[in-house]
């Protein structure tokens, strides 16, 4: 029915005429009369209980209807008025009610496309494409269209600008669609094509059930004006069950239609006094249902979530309504009793609204606020990336508060959002080619460091110890003054001319004997950028870039004494500690992944690195294994153990066993991503 429910909503803007059999060409826009009747038809072929007419018809409505289309203007503003209170007045209510209630939910789903990009604009008009909502999925499509075409407007015009700027002429520039363009149109046309289709379909299967069911009425009214008084009531029943099977009419004759068949159905009983007892059983069982739909009916009104009873109570009502009459004496202190359990849910359900409407008035106020704040990041400008991760973080927690923050009105909802999606992409742009700048600066210095590379790779061969020795350490304070490169060069480009370096000082050490020498100067270099390393932790000054440097000088500065080394391997680790502790704005993840790095980098400069780093791997493979394997077999043990004291308590001893091996667990798959990434 939900297709059915939007096409109401939409009214009939795409609906084909129906011409019925008199030759009146109905009108395609039907009016709020005619919709309200077209969604009562829907519920009221189903069969009557005790074969009776509805309890909202009189019970000596014996009389037919002239079968014309019900379209008379003043009752279409009636019908209008009336679809926005929320009380029942007659059982005829019903259904309009259920209509109503669908409308209101619907007035309050929105979904924000506004900070979508083309490709999650695709895949949101392929999800709809593939839905069987046909009138919703159209609605929504025409929705998203105009943010897509924001988008390739802009691609367009950025490609003509660059079109001309190479020295085309803007006539003879030629825009062609990329895939996600054709796809996008593609996937739009077919959701157009399906509700058009659909439309026609219903349209068409209206009439057909229309054709249907005036032969039914006629074949009806022939069995009803027999003068056999011996009929069975099986046959009649089996006039009903094909009633029943069709499925809408065109909402202009529905309620004609309805009418004569109850009027119909009235004449059968009437004229045939030999059911007068069964009827009146009917009745006595179908007041017992009635009751026990009151009761449910009242239970609703401590429902705590109210579009759930809502819900509820609409199935109700197509139950009241269809259940059949009951007798006479009762009919009316029932209905009374069942309208007051639905208006006690109705205005529970209208505080409810009122409600929403102030707290969307509320995040409103919060989210005009958030979206001036936001406009001033898009003025900011820095050449230091530890301002723009500042900025950034700023940032993220106004998003934070944004998205906490809750939906808005509806009309004021596409503005707001545009405003501060608009200004929080600016910032990113901005950011983008900050960083744009910096990889080309990186870039410059990998063409830098290399030319360094040649040269040490030269030098490394030379005999001329002490000239060399001279021109190495140049080089290396020049390799230092340079600056970083690309992440993904840093390492090997670093690594080669390391070896190169380390190679020519290897020979010479060997040559001159001076090993023990140079040993202990590099146990001073290297306290003394530990030092250094501990005075940067000090200031906390988070600067990774000049703790990298630091990394890759000590890495680089070769051997030190052999008493001295476990000396200086613990106060290069308590420095790293230190000023990895003093970062500011990170989370223990991404401490731990630092710490690997440099642990990883500290075996990637040693011999036999890769077997290191391999070792390394296959420990932390173990030890994860070994976790799971652990795990398996706790919770395996818990499923044995039967309900008591002492077996709760050996449980919550296994929970926590469980617990804490998971958040070990956890932290060894970190650490092996940490070493696969960076090995």
């Amino acid at each position: 029915m939900d297709n059915e429910k939007e096409l109401q909503e939409q009214g009939r803007e795409e609906i084909p005429s129906v011409t019925p059999e008199n030759g009146e060409e109905l009108k395609s826009e039907a009016t709020e009369s005619e919709k309200v009747e077209a969604s009562k038809s829907e519920t009221d072929e189903v069969e009557i209980a005790s074969n009776n007419p509805t309890v909202s018809e009189s019970e000596d409505s014996t009389e037919e209807k002239t079968e014309e289309p019900q379209a008379d203007a003043t009752e279409s503003q009636e019908g209008s008025k009336s679809k926005k209170e929320v009380k029942l007045n007659t059982e005829e209510d019903l259904s309009e009610k259920s209509d109503d209630e669908d409308e209101e939910e619907e007035e309050h789903e929105d979904v924000d496309y506004s900070n979508l990009n083309k490709e999650e604009l695709v895949a949101a008009i392929r999800e709809l494409s593939q839905s069987s909502n046909f009138i919703k999925a159209e609605r929504k499509a025409r929705e998203i269209k105009p943010y897509f075409d924001e988008i390739k407007d802009k691609e367009r015009q950025a490609a003509l600008d660059k079109f001309i700027a190479d020295g085309g002429e803007e006539a003879d520039f030629d825009f062609k669609n990329d895939e996600l363009t054709d796809r996008f149109e593609a996937n739009y046309k077919l959701i157009r094509d399906h509700k058009i289709q659909y439309v026609k379909d219903q349209e068409n299967r209206k009439d057909a059930n229309l054709k249907k069911k005036q032969e039914i009425l006629e074949k009806l009214r022939e069995f009803v004006d027999s003068e056999e008084t011996n009929i069975e009531f099986n046959a009649f029943k089996a006039i009903q069950n094909e009633w029943k099977e069709v499925g809408p009419v065109p909402g202009a004759y529905a309620k004609t239609l309805w009418a004569n068949y109850n009027a119909l159905v009235d004449r059968f009983y009437d004229n045939r006094h030999i059911y007068f007892e069964l009827k009146e059983l009917d009745r006595k069982k179908n007041l017992e249902s009635k009751l026990e739909l009151c009761e449910k009916a009242e239970a609703l009104s401590k429902v705590e979530n109210v579009s759930q009873a809502i819900k509820d109570l609409n199935d109700l009502h197509h139950e009241f309504k269809h259940i059949g009459p009951v007798p006479n004496d009762e009919r009316e202190p029932l209905w009374q009793r069942f309208k007051a359990a639905s208006d006690a849910v109705y205005d529970r359900r209208k505080d409810f609204i009122e409600g929403l409407k102030e707290e969307l008035e509320a995040n409103l106020v919060v989210k005009e606020e958030l979206a001036k704040q936001v406009q001033e990041f898009t003025q900011f400008d820095s050449d230091r990336i530890k301002e723009w991760n500042k900025k950034t973080k700023e940032l993220q927690e106004i998003q934070k508060k944004w998205e906490a923050t809750g939906g808005l009105p509806r009309a004021k909802a596409k503005e707001i959002n545009k405003t501060f999606w608009s200004a929080f992409k600016t910032f990113f742009n901005n950011k983008g080619q900050f960083f744009k700048k910096l990889d080309s600066m990186r870039e410059g210095n990998l063409e830098k460091k290399k030319e360094l590379l040649e040269k040490a790779n030269e030098l490394k061969t030379s005999t001329e110890w002490q000239k060399t020795a001279n021109e190495l350490k140049k080089l290396q304070n020049q390799w230092r003054e340079i600056g970083p490169v690309p992440e993904k060069f840093r390492e090997s480009v670093y690594r080669e001319f390391k070896e190169a370096c380390d190679y020519f000082f290897d020979q010479k050490r060997a040559q001159l004997g001076e090993a023990e020498k140079d040993f202990s100067e590099n146990l001073k270099k290297k306290e003394a950028i530990c030092e250094e390393i501990v005075k940067l932790a000090e200031n906390k000054t988070s600067d990774l870039d000049k703790f990298r440097e630091l990394q890759d000088q000590f890495n680089e500065i070769g051997f030190v004494p052999k008493n001295a080394i476990s000396k200086i391997k613990s106060k290069w680790s308590e420095a790293v500690d230190k000023f990895i502790n003093s970062i500011e704005g990170i989370t223990n993840e991404e401490r731990q992944k630092i710490r690997i790095e440099n642990q990883i980098n500290k075996l990637k400069s040693g011999p036999n690195a890769s077997d290191k780093i391999y070792r390394k791997e296959q420990t932390i493979r173990k030890q994860i294994g070994q976790l799971e394997n652990d795990i398996a077999v706790w919770k395996n043990n818990m499923e044995f153990f039967a309900n008591s004291k002492t077996a709760d308590k050996l449980k919550g001893e296994f929970e926590t066993k469980i617990d804490a091996a998971s958040k070990e667990l956890k932290g060894l798959k970190s650490q092996l991503r940490i070493v696969r990434e960076y090995s």
